[in-house]
């Protein structure tokens, strides 16, 4: 069976949707079947790949409304060895049309049951926001991967999120793990960034991947083109970074391979 990670943090602009994206095509570049599903209302997963968001008629919201199938909705192939189930704006929706739904929190579980075999690994890119449809990301996953961008504000939020992570593991899926914590935009010029590194380290109490994902013009620039940063320019430091990641998410646990 596939291993499923949620790439989750509430607090916006800390990268999330980068590491979603470029992590995911970076394992898919290391031979990996990879399953990428977008349910960020934004988006922004859907267009960074170099779909166009607003011209789709079947998304993750008809998936999880049950208006159309899970063969209609994948798009396969968007990068070798790599599918997506997109999503729009519609998702937005989502929260409201889900009241009172029996078994809501388990919706995009039941739904993609089906394919998830068929991966070795599904990244599920949450919204910026601690809502229902965070929560089925979290039912769905086996782990929890929080990406934490290297500035004053970093550990703000985390706490709730570690609090949310423990809730939904009391009650809702009691085998869900967190994958550990990916540093973002990290400046080497500044020391606040390693003051933020140390400063984390010290305080939380989780796995810390070794990998730091640097601050890269490169990798700003790829979202925009809708090609992940190991096709969009291979030999930059965002691709490197991404790529040593991959490794380390590959080979977690393996206490041989460090």
């Amino acid at each position: 069976m596939g291993r499923i990670i949620a790439i989750a943090n509430q607090k916006g602009g800390v990268g999330k949707t980068t590491t979603t994206i470029n992590l995911a095509a970076c394992l898919a570049e290391k031979n990996q079947h990879v399953l990428v599903i977008d349910i960020d209302p934004q988006g922004n997963t859907t267009s960074g790949f170099g779909i166009d968001k607003e011209e789709l008629e079947d998304t993750v919201y008809e998936l999880i409304l049950g208006e159309t199938d899970l063969d209609k909705c994948l798009i396969k192939n968007v990068v070798d060895n790599l599918d997506i189930l997109p999503s729009n704006v519609n998702l937005a929706g989502a929260e409201i049309d889900l009241i009172g739904v029996d078994r809501r929190e388990y919706i995009l579980r039941d739904k993609i049951a089906p394919i998830v075999n068929d991966y070795d690994f599904v990244i599920i890119d949450c919204p910026p926001s601690l809502t229902m449809l965070t929560v089925n990301a979290m039912t769905t996953a086996n782990t929890v991967l929080v990406p934490i961008q290297c500035e004053y504000y970093a550990l703000e939020g985390l706490s709730q999120l570690l609090h949310t992570i423990s809730l939904v593991q009391s009650r809702l899926n009691p085998e869900l793990e967190i994958e550990g914590v990916v540093f973002t935009m990290f400046n080497s010029r500044t020391n606040l960034s390693l003051q933020v590194v140390e400063n984390v380290k010290d305080n939380l109490n989780q796995k810390i991947y070794k990998t730091i994902i640097p601050r890269n013009v490169r990798l700003a620039e790829a979202p925009s083109h809708g090609i992940p940063i190991n096709i969009y320019d291979p030999k930059s430091a965002g691709a490197e970074s991404y790529r040593l990641l991959a490794d380390e998410v590959i080979h977690r646990g393996e206490e041989e391979w460090q």
